[in-house]
Parts: C-alpha cells; structure tokens; sequence
C-alpha cells in the first residue's frame, strides 16, 4: 500500500493499514511536515525491524542510491518510521510515485488536502498501473463522481478489457471526504436523541442509543453495547449476550428504509431556500392589510344595505371611492356621501400600507441573498464554530434533521457562508476568541455548543469559555489530535461531570473509511460508540463463504461484523438467503473488515 499526503491523515491511514490490517505501507510526505509523533494503531509488531526490511526491498526499491558523499542522488529522501517506509517528497510526481512502488502496489491513496494535487497525481498513477486500486481524497464530490468513472474508464482500456471497468479487472476508483465522513458523526453527537444516519443506495440506516429491554429479542439490531460501571463497551454483541444486558444502554438500529420515506416524513424539503410568501411581510404589517381588506369589505355590504343596489355594483363603486376615482355623490342620499367620504378616508389609509409593504416586499428580495441574524427568543439551537470544510458538512447535516443552528465564522469569505445563506440560516461574522461573540448567537440559551474550527486552540478556548456561561452546556468540538482529543474530553467531563462533553478527531473518524477503501470496500460511513469505530461497508456476496448461502440472521460474527440489509430490496426479511447477485449493507469493526477479506 502507498500512502501519499500532507498532513495527519496520511499518518493516521499509515497506521490504520500497518496496525489493523496487517499492510505494508509505504508513506510520501513532503519534507518537515510530519508529524513528531505519528499516530500509533494496534499492537506493536515485534518482527518491525524484518517487515521494515522487506518493505525496503519490495516496495522502495531504488530509494536511497547513494552518490559520491553517501547522500541520496534521487528526487525523494527514504527514511524509516515505525516499521514504514518514508518517502520525503515536495510533490507527487511520477518519478516519485514510481519509486514508492506504485507500478507494483495493490493500491494507493492520495490524501492531500488540495484536490488539484491529488488529481494530478491519480492520472499519473493510472498511467503507471492500470491495476492500482486508487484512493482519492477529494472536497468537491460532482468532481469526484466524473474523476471516477474517468479513471475507471482508462484502467479498461490500458488492461485491453472492452467489457468496462468492472469485468476482469481488480482496479478501482473511490473518492471519499474526511469531511463526508466525519461530519455524520459530529452531527449526531451534537444532538441528544437525534439518530445516527449512514444512506446509501436506497437504503437509510439509523441508529441510536437507549437501554435495552427484555423485548429486544435476538438482538438483530443491536449494533453495541455501551459501558457501564466496569463493563466495557462491546461491539456487534451476540444474542446470548444481548438477551443478558437487559437494561443496559446500547446502541441500535432502528430501522432500515428507503430514503424517499425519511424524507417524506421529516420537512427537510422545506429547507430548499425558497422564501414562503408570508416571509415577505413582517406581521404587523400583514394584520394591517387584513384590517383594511375587512374595512372595504365592511363599506361595500353598507352601501349595498343602504341604496338597494346590486352588491357588485356596491363593491365596484367602494373600489372608485377608495382609490379616489372622481365620481362626487352631490346628488346621492346623506347615508352614501357619507360612505363616499369614509371610502375615501380608508382609501388614504391604504397608501402608506401599500407603499410599506412594497418597500419592505423590495428589502426581503435585497437582503435574501445575505446573512441572517439569529431571531430573538431563539433557543433549544445548536451554535456551530467554523464553516469551512468539516463545518459545511455538519451544517446541511444539521439542517436535514431539521435542527435549528446559530453559525460563528470569523472569515467573511468562508466556502460554508453560501450553504448558509442557501439554507436560511442565521450566521454571526465574529471571533470567537473575541467577547460578546458568543452572546450574539445566543450561547446561553442553546442546546449544544459544536466547535469544529480548524484550530485546536480556537476550539478549545471557544468551549470552556461557553462553559463560564453555561456550565451545563452541552459540547462537542473537533480535535486534531487524537490523543489531545482524548485528554480534553476527560479533563472537561471530570470538571464538569453533569454536562455531555464529546471530543472527536477528523482523522481518527475519516482513517478506517479510507483504509477500507483501499482494501477494496465501499465504506459508506461511521459512527462513534465512545472511543471506538463502527463501520458501514457495501459487500458484495458473490465469493463469500461468510455470506454466500446464509441468511440475513445467519450471516454474523459476534463482536467483527453483522450484515444487516440488501441493496435495492428496502423490505428485505431477516430470513433472505443471500446468493450470487446480492449485495448488503455490513456493520463491522476494524479488524472485521479485515476478516472478510
């Protein structure tokens, strides 16, 4: 495995594929840009030195030729980390590629964080191995769908395989985010009760905690139980040991469907930034034009009442009165000069109110397009700190389960602002290092406080002086540290024991989907149960023994992996017997991805 990046991730993944999956690993950085300490995953190897060895041999190879003075002559320096091969590089080019053994490896990931980068480099990998199974990294996912079927398409015809990309041909393209990845799991984090969604193909799979009850039967469902006292988390639990943790909380599915249903059934369709009519108005202004629609109304049935006249003519003659169309009732009866002059005197009323509310029909149409202040009186909301790559992500996750969310961006040209603006959600532009920000969005009467800034410190700061406001605020905040991460979360939740604090790091939940992808798996999502990772994958059954014969219930290891629905069938029986052709959605732990190889 190939490994190229420029910052945590490609540790982490390093490590994810080294540590979990048993994969030699050969890893480009640029140089001074590694970490101090790279991530450590699994248990330590004790034939390091000997699989360093042979990694050397295999996969650098030429690395390393040494010139007149002993240094290297080549465009990239070799060094060893942990039992990996280290490859320091500016860029990924093809000289560079080809001497971290692209031309031989079973797959590569590209994790820049520049998308132009990482395409540049997919293209030139291809070209050296028509057989590479390729990881992308990439923020725009429109580009990613064509940047696959592309390099798809020529792995086909560099392998000579008309038959399409798929037939005969290991390769394969996946273009994940680690923005996509995390921001499902720090969405739900961030909302107490709300479910955890991992969507794919027709399918929608929602999990969320709650106690167990003797009902929960074999425990198809139940994906982990949750510690509690000495008992330690366990994942993908078997029936005998569900049917025991009555009363225990856990982590279950709730239901698999077809995500048109969730949808029906949420207003996540109102969220489209389609103003409503009424939105148009403000309401006083809207009880006006009724007080006044009812008075011509009231004018035109008294006229009608008191001449005998037809009631449209009534209402005709009302209407010249009222716009001052000149039609005098010197010789008409006391009763209709005197509704003449009424008519005209709520006619003079009309005016300003017209002209108000297209005045203010005119402001609604001009500030659409900026950013909303939070309302007064809001509360029960979630305030979220940062809109750039991780933030967008949460905030249309959010927005999907209909939660209401006060945005803080200090950068008034951050890529999130449109999705705000698209969504109709309040933003306040401010510090929030900087006093009075925080009270802007209104952190004392908000539910959950979820800081996801690209600075550790930002964030952190950001939530222990929320906690000075609300001590028993709810909060959530991203990490970049994995171990950093895990020392906040238990110094907050020791100072303050009666408020949910949660800390997550990006690279920790993004890693595993990477390191699946590039084993050949369709990881399609993750969710957090406590410090550990379950993963969603799509697998197919055909070559299976595991799966291939067996039914839904059947087909299940005790704490590795559980498949718990076919692709394309939403009303699949538990009692299916899956065969050839079939393709399920799989919950599974780290090391059991790695069984079902």
């Amino acid at each position: 495995m190939v490994v190229c990046g420029d910052d945590g991730l490609a540790h982490r993944l390093a490590a994810e594929l080294r540590g979990v999956y048993d994969e030699q690993v050969t890893l480009v950085v640029p140089p001074n840009r590694r970490t101090a300490r790279p991530p450590v995953v699994g248990r330590a190897r004790a034939a390091s030195a000997a699989l360093f060895d042979r990694m050397v041999s295999a996969a650098v190879g030429t690395v390393g030729r040494a010139g007149p003075t002993g240094q290297p002559t080549g465009p990239a320096t070799g060094q060893r980390t942990d039992g990996e091969a280290v490859l320091e590089a500016a860029e990924p080019t093809e000289a560079v590629l080809a001497e971290a053994g692209v031309a031989r490896a079973a797959a590569l990931a590209l994790v820049y964080d520049d998308d132009e980068t990482n395409i540049r480099a997919a293209l030139t990998a291809r070209r050296l191995n028509p057989r590479l199974r390729l990881v992308l990294r990439l923020y725009n996912r429109r580009l990613g769908q064509h940047i696959e079927e592309l390099l798809d398409q020529a792995a086909a015809l560099a392998a000579g395989d008309a038959a399409g990309p798929d037939a005969g041909l290991e390769a394969s393209t996946t273009v994940l985010s680690d923005a996509d990845t995390a921001a499902p799991v720090l969405a739900a984090t961030a909302v107490a009760g709300t479910s955890r969604v991992v969507q794919t193909e027709g399918l929608l799979l929602r999990a969320v905690e709650r106690p167990l009850s003797g009902e929960d039967g074999a425990g198809l469902s139940t994906l982990a139980l949750l510690s509690g006292g000495e008992q330690p988390p366990l994942l993908l639990p078997g029936d005998e040991e569900v049917r025991r943790a009555a009363g225990r909380q856990a982590v279950v599915l709730e239901h698999v469907s077809s995500p048109m249903d969730a949808e029906s059934a949420t207003p996540a369709r109102r969220l489209t930034g389609v103003m409503p009519l009424a939105s148009l108005f403000s309401r006083r202004l809207r009880w006006s034009l009724a007080g006044l629609v009812g008075c011509v109304v009231a004018l035109a049935v008294t006229l009608w009442l008191v001449t005998g006249i037809d009631p449209l003519r009534a209402c005709y003659i009302t209407l010249l009165d009222l716009f001052a169309i000149d039609d005098p009732a010197f010789k008409e009866p006391l009763g209709r000069q005197v509704l003449q002059l009424l008519s005209a005197l709520v006619g003079l009323l009309l005016l300003p109110v017209l002209l108000a509310a297209a005045l203010e029909a005119l402001g609604t149409f001009r500030t659409a397009s900026t950013l909303r202040r939070p309302p007064r009186g809001l509360s029960g909301h979630v305030v979220l700190l940062g809109l750039g790559k991780i933030g967008t992500r949460v905030l249309t996750r959010l927005r999907e389960l209909n939660v209401p969310v006060v945005c803080v961006e200090s950068d008034p040209e951050a890529r999130g602002l449109a999705t705000a603006r698209r969504l109709r959600v309040p933003v306040v532009l401010g510090d929030v290092t900087q006093e009075g920000v925080l009270e802007a969005a209104q952190i004392h009467r908000a539910r959950t406080l979820l800081a996801v800034t690209s600075a550790d410190t930002t964030n952190l700061e950001a939530v222990l002086y929320a906690r000075t406001v609300r001590p028993d605020l709810r909060v959530v905040l991203r990490l970049y540290d994995d171990d950093f991460a895990t020392a906040v979360y238990r110094t907050l939740r020791a100072a303050h024991p009666n408020a949910l604090t949660r800390s997550r790091s990006v690279t920790h939940l993004a890693a595993p989907a990477f390191a699946g992808a590039m084993l050949g798996r369709q990881v399609l999502g993750a969710i957090a149960v406590e410090r550990r990772v379950l993963l969603f994958a799509a697998v197919d059954v055909d070559g299976h023994p595991q799966l291939e014969g067996h039914t839904l219930r059947e087909a299940f290891h005790t704490g590795s992996w559980r498949a718990l629905a076919r692709l394309g069938h939403p009303d699949t029986s538990s009692e299916h017997v899956l065969e050839k052709g079939d393709r399920v959605v799989v919950a599974a732990t780290r090391r059991g991805l790695a069984e079902l190889r």
